[in-house]
């Protein structure tokens, strides 16, 4: 890979993850390892454009179908597609049909953009993730056997140990933080060919462990707040992500929000 490659424009396809939660703004808005990376190429390329079709929740048959066409239609340098967990985490699912929709999405992204990206997936350690993993990783072989036959790049979140630090999850124990999402960055950063800032796998400080009690409190917090609503709205059919728009639909010149960070 060149390490004085150039891209120009940019479109991020997916869920919550790439919708960037939960990476939140002073306003209220979600920034994310996509607006990240954005910042990062439009610094280097003048003129720089950025679209980020993203929507929480949305399962992988939902991202074949509504983003991907319009993505590939946008014909830009680089477009990230990650999928398909939303699907593994519900009580039931037909991974031959998450197949079928991965392959269908990557079969018309790959020769429509100049380089696409796509991801194993951060993991998380716990029980809520642990009764998930066959699947996970089997959704993950797909995106490394696709990734070979349409010539993608993979970025290998699922196998970094910083992932699985619970200090870089949100107290929803299923989107990454601020620190977690610029970590992301970074690694689709160097995917893409470009110089090395850092190493993105390094392992964070050690933190003295919560004792027991906090511990204790901590669980019965997360599964009053997110953990059940959570299980309610796939026992249900229903999504986060229902009637909300993409986070920016069209593919326009990169500027960031008044509220972002500069880093």
């Amino acid at each position: 890979m060149e390490m004085n490659a150039s891209y120009t424009s940019f479109v991020a396809v997916g869920d919550s993850f790439t919708e960037g939660m939960s990476d939140l703004l002073p306003d209220g808005s979600y920034r994310g390892w996509a607006d990240v990376l954005a910042a990062r190429l439009a610094a280097r390329e003048p003129g720089f454009r950025y679209a980020n079709l993203a929507v929480r929740g949305k399962l992988i048959g939902q991202i074949a179908e509504e983003q991907v066409p319009v993505a590939a239609a946008m014909r830009a340098d680089v477009v990230t597609l990650v999928g398909g967990l939303n699907d593994a985490l519900r009580p039931k699912v037909d991974m031959g049909r998450v197949r079928g929709h991965l392959e269908k999405a990557v079969s018309l992204l790959a020769p429509s953009c100049g380089t696409l990206v796509l991801m194993r997936s951060a993991g998380r350690n716990g029980p809520v993730m642990e009764r998930f993993r066959p699947r996970m990783e089997e959704l993950f072989a797909m995106v490394e056997e696709l990734a070979a036959r349409h010539g993608a790049r993979v970025v290998d979140l699922y196998g970094a140990d910083v992932l699985g630090d619970p200090r870089m999850w949100d107290v929803d124990r299923l989107h990454l933080t601020a620190e977690g999402h610029r970590r992301v960055a970074e690694a689709v950063w160097q995917a893409l060919g470009l110089p090395p800032e850092e190493d993105w796998r390094a392992a964070l400080a050690p933190a003295v462990a919560p004792g027991w009690a906090v511990r204790r409190s901590q669980d019965l917090s997360f599964a009053r707040q997110h953990l059940l609503p959570w299980i309610g709205r796939r026992l249900t059919g229903r999504s986060s992500g229902d009637g909300r728009p993409a986070k920016r639909p069209k593919l326009l010149p990169y500027e960031a929000s008044a509220s972002e960070p500069l880093s």
